[in-house]
């Protein structure tokens, strides 16, 4: 592994509770509040904790020395030594507050950080269901209440039991530390002796119990909002079975029991896909499904999502008909051969951030007090799999008895839309606020009223960080880290080599330009992407490709592309990059199955194409409410120039909309003629372009083999138009909200900005950086209480966004102040460095063996370009960015498109600027 590109380092604390009050996430929260650090901002420090049902981790990453040891040493400061100051809480947590902080007669309102997100987290009827399935499960402990929070729960819990929370979790004797990378070790555990001294020993006695197992098999029904994206609204049931299975601590069998999960359900080939998804009685999985170690004791799932009321019933008698099956005839050897590749093929992959994957791999173990070395051992545990397979050939079938067919730890879980969910919900908020609110005195209202007033000032105030150990910029590389590449010539076409230290692993990307294609195709660009490498392909059907897959490859990938050109405004590139990675010795193997998916995918399947559709269609809605922020930002550019207009047809709304619709269709003849229309020029040489990241040993016989390959497709290299001119769209404003069933809101405001050669786009990046840290964070996160803002310059774009926002025209008026704030230098050359900082932090973030020439390939950036930029990023100014804000944002203010995704809003009913998408006009009846 290249250690030398990656220090990660971890704060583990353990979260055990056995009381209806949820802690773990307002704690973590506030302990940030202490934090305050020139490259990373408490929003983004927030964002990167992680919150596990029974343990939290403050994760550290630089690639600069002296910065990894500042930030170990404040982050090791926070946890154990925070402030934990009661208006902290009460910002972060919960707390009452007047909508006036002038009127102590105004109306008192719920708000939080915390509390907000969390509403918006169960926004998603997939998390209402997951976190119910858990807390069914397994209710006696600390899984029978929500880790991140129930809303209304959080209400509940006080300043005082917060404190004492922490005294008895956030101590050094319940903590553990993880470390990785190049960095001495001698100097981590000098800091680390540093702060546990300053502490005696305790013996926090928090173990979580094993769940008494039941007797008898249980059955529960709950409740969700219907889903106004259900490609059918007759199908909006979801039912599943889970079984509580081992003690994840031991790790042989645990590692049996995640065995078991990946053949019951991975792939197109394992029994249940085969059983539960061919016959096209639902669109997906549960969101359940899989075997899952997050818990003391592993849980199995399988089920079925939008069903109809009445096929409940028939999806049970399959996953009970699927079981005996499998006790009776086994798994097929060839999906175990399959797995045992896919570990091989798991150990040799370098992903970002390994350090951490690493981490988050043995956390769960090691929280239990398992031994967190055995559990990194995986080449040892996979060997001692294999002995015991050897051993009892019949070892997987008799688990499935005992986990699954004679296991009576057994909950089934229905859940059924219900119209009046949402106003249900509502009430109940109301009920639990006027419980609140009745009781106050004319007096507390005015404490009330006084402690807003308070938390206001303190967030307007400046804080004092001079006793922080800071990063300078003095302490920066000028120079980047080149990615060296080599260009060679293989069949005609162009293949750009970077050798590269990928531990035997060879990665292959082709992106083939969609130049040529007809207008009315590109909308089903995302759906053919989906399909093309799910099909069959000559004589195969989509099974045996499949399962090849398995065997020789990480997976055959194919995804759309729109990319601006880094100079030229008139310039674009509209793709679909083909990706995959497999070990060198199976290359020729992985072009093999290239080869048949280009030349001859098999479109004759039309119940596969049927599920495929439906499936990415289901996806694609469900992500809305957990990626609301980035729809809303794709939306609201969408009117200002062909870039921004073509990746909402991409990934927007509007795509959302056309997979909704074709989804809905019950004959797809003329979808899959679109699609061969789409393959004819999408699966043709002419436009490709391909990149390798290899070792040096399998360089030749890697460009033998494409060689080969390019040889056996059709069409004729022409490498001319990677970015041909666009017919451009006539810039407008808009302002558009689209009307959904959440709780929260998702605001964006985009403005025409730079591309990456222009001078100032490093100013615009740097401003945005300036803007997130030193006023959005604080006026839409800490005052108004939305779980996360920033601003950001992507694609030639500037935009404003929040995410999980209890407001939306005021947050409006927060992105106009911050331009106002910005144009007349309301900040400090400090506050610059800082933003600097953050821009560096983002530029030098680590890349793998994997992805390095990635930049130059996709978007035509060179060595070059980016040492002009670091090079520009190093002389900025406060004054250069006083201009750009001026330039591109306060003298364009007319010149903008806004977007909402939210609940209704009354305030812009009737208002002839503003465009209401109802939840019914979200997505279009469909075309028959």
């Amino acid at each position: 592994m290249s250690l030398g590109q990656s220090n990660h380092a971890g704060i583990f604390e353990s979260n055990y509770w056995d009381i209806n009050i949820e802690y773990a996430k307002p704690a973590a929260h506030t302990l940030i509040c202490r934090v305050t650090v020139t490259n990373q901002s408490k929003e983004q420090a927030k964002s990167l904790i992680f919150i596990a049902y029974d343990w939290t981790m403050y994760p550290i990453s630089s690639q600069n020395q002296q910065d990894f040891k500042n930030l170990m040493s404040i982050y090791l400061d926070a946890v154990f030594c925070p402030l934990l100051r009661e208006l902290d809480f009460c910002q972060e947590g919960w707390r009452l507050e007047h909508t006036d902080l002038t009127n102590v007669s105004s109306p008192i309102v719920f708000k939080g950080v915390v509390y907000n997100e969390m509403k918006g987290v169960f926004s998603n009827s997939q998390n209402i269901y997951s976190q119910q399935a858990l807390n069914s499960l397994l209710p006696s402990h600390t899984y029978g209440v929500v880790s991140g929070g129930d809303p209304a729960e959080i209400v509940n819990l006080t300043h005082e039991q917060l404190k004492k929370f922490h005294a008895s979790h956030y101590h050094p004797s319940n903590a553990k530390f993880f470390t990785y990378g190049n960095f001495p070790l001698e100097e981590h555990l000098s800091l680390i002796n540093q702060s546990l001294d300053k502490f005696d020993k305790i013996n926090p006695s928090q173990l979580v119990p094993n769940e008494p197992r039941w007797k008898e098999p249980k059955t529960k029904t709950i409740y969700c909002p219907p889903d106004p994206l259900a490609a059918d609204p007759e199908k909006q049931t979801t039912v599943s079975v889970s079984y509580l299975l081992s003690d994840i601590t031991d790790v042989h069998e645990s590692f049996i029991a995640s065995v078991l999960g990946y053949l019951l359900t991975n792939g197109e080939t394992s029994p249940f896909y085969r059983a539960l998804l061919e016959p096209n009685i639902g669109s997906d999985f549960s969101p359940n499904t899989g075997c899952h170690e997050d818990t003391k004791e592993a849980v199995f799932s399988v089920g079925l999502a939008n069903i109809s009321p009445e096929s409940v019933n028939e999806v049970l008698d399959i996953i009970e008909d699927t079981i005996d099956k499998i006790v009776r005839e086994g798994f097929d050897k060839k999906k175990l051969d399959a797995l045992l590749h896919r570990l091989e093929l798991g150990m040799k992959h370098e992903s970002s951030n390994f350090g951490l994957h690493l981490a988050m791999g043995l956390a769960n173990v090691w929280n239990h007090e398992g031994d967190p070395v055995t559990a990194l051992q995986v080449g040892q545990i996979v060997q001692n799999f294999k002995e015991s397979l050897k051993k009892n050939p019949k070892l997987l079938q008799q688990k499935v008895k005992e986990y699954l067919k004679d296991n009576k730890h057994k909950l089934t879980l229905i859940m059924q839309p219900d119209e009046s969910y949402i106003e249900k919900n509502d009430q109940a908020e109301k009920e639990r606020l006027n419980k609140f609110v009745s009781p106050l005195t004319d007096s507390d209202k005015e404490n009330l009223l006084k402690r807003g007033q308070e938390l206001e000032l303190k967030q307007n105030a400046k804080e004092d960080i001079s006793c922080l150990p800071s990063l300078k910029i003095s302490d920066l590389s000028k120079t980047i880290k080149p990615e060296e590449i080599d260009i060679k010539e293989a069949g005609g076409s162009f293949i750009q080599v970077s050798v590269q230290p990928t531990n035997g692993v060879t990665y292959l990307r082709m992106a083939s330009n969609l130049d040529g294609l007809p207008e009315d195709l590109m909308p089903y660009i995302p759906l053919f992407c989906q399909v093309i490498t799910g099909i069959g392909a000559d004589w195969h059907d989509y099974l045996w490709m499949s399962h090849q897959e398995e065997l020789y490859t990480g997976g055959l990938l194919a995804t759309p592309l729109v990319v601006p050109h880094h100079t030229d405004v008139g310039r674009m590139q509209r793709s679909v990059l083909l990706s995959s990675y497999c070990l060198e010795k199976n290359f020729d193997k992985m072009l093999d199955l290239w080869t048949l998916a280009l030349n001859s995918p098999d479109f004759s399947d039309v119940n596969r194409i049927s599920t495929l559709i439906r499936m990415a269609a289901s996806d694609m809605a469900a992500s809305l409410s957990d990626s609301g922020h980035q729809f809303a930002i794709t939306n609201s550019a969408a009117s200002l120039d062909k870039v921004s207009n073509v990746q909402e047809t991409f990934f927007g709304i509007s795509q959302v909309k056309t997979m909704k619709s074709v989804a809905e269709m019950s004959d797809l003849s003329d979808i899959i003629f679109k699609f061969q229309c789409i393959g004819d020029i999408v699966l043709d040489k002419t436009s490709f372009r391909i990149s390798l990241n290899v070792t040096p040993k399998a360089i030749d016989r890697s460009i033998r083999g494409l060689r080969n390959f390019l040889g056996n497709l059709k069409g004729q290299a022409d490498m001319s138009n990677i970015f041909p001119d666009i017919d451009q769209i006539e810039p407008a404003s808009s302002k558009t909200h689209h009307e959904l069933p959440f709780n929260v809101n998702y605001v964006a405001q985009s403005y025409p900005g730079v591309l990456y050669t222009h001078k100032d786009y490093t100013p615009l990046c740097v401003l945005s950086n300036l803007m997130t840290r030193k006023f959005l964070h604080r006026e839409i996160r800490e005052k108004g209480g939305a779980y996360g803002s920033g601003a950001q310059l992507d694609s030639g774009i500037f935009s404003f966004y929040s995410y999980r926002d209890p407001k939306s025209l005021e947050t409006l008026e927060v992105f106009k102040n911050c331009v106002e704030w910005a144009s007349k230098g309301e900040f400090t050359e400090q506050d610059v460095e800082e933003a600097k900082l953050g821009i560096f932090q983002k530029t030098d973030k680590p890349v793998p063996p994997s992805s390095r020439g990635k930049t130059q390939f996709i978007y035509d950036i060179s060595d070059e370009m980016r040492q002009k930029n670091r090079d520009r990023l190093f002389r900025i100014k406060t004054e250069d960015l006083i201009r750009v804000s001026n330039t591109y944002l306060k003298a364009k203010k007319t010149l903008t498109g806004i977007t909402f995704l939210g609940p209704s809003n009354p305030a812009i009913q009737g208002n002839k600027d503003w465009k209401v998408v109802k939840q019914h006009d979200v997505v279009p009846p469909a075309q028959e």
